[in-house]
């Protein structure tokens, strides 16, 4: 079991930066793979980016790459994602997922994440 809980949503001008992190409980924490997607209104749940167990694979959604940064602490059982230049277009409610599988490579399936926090809301103004 993974319980989850986001921080660090807001309202930023467009260019700005937010920082998102996850807060993550439960053992089974240190083996799981790790992600963040979004949902803007109307719009279905969309891939922004993940890392696997050991930091050591990261992945991204073409819309975000070289804008944001996905890191994790395991010690402290953290996940963050750093956005830059942020973009209308970005804004979205955010939600950190885990997938309780130690693989190598990251996972951009929606499907594949068991465990989800409640969200926070980021809006980008123009």
């Amino acid at each position: 079991q993974v319980q989850l809980v986001e921080a660090g949503g807001g309202l930023v001008q467009a260019g700005g930066s937010l920082r998102l992190s996850c807060a993550a409980s439960g053992r089974a924490f240190s083996n799981a793979g790790m992600a963040w997607f979004r949902q803007a209104p109307g719009k279905e749940r969309e891939f922004v980016s993940a890392i696997n167990w050991s930091g050591g694979s990261t992945g991204y959604a073409d819309s975000v790459k070289g804008r944001f940064t996905i890191s994790r602490d395991n010690a402290k059982k953290m996940v963050y994602l750093q956005m830059n230049s942020l973009k209308p277009e970005d804004t979205a409610v955010y939600y950190c997922a885990a997938d309780p599988r130690p693989l190598a490579l990251v996972v951009r399936t929606l499907r594949a994440y068991d465990y989800w926090g409640q969200g926070t809301q980021v809006t980008v103004s123009s």
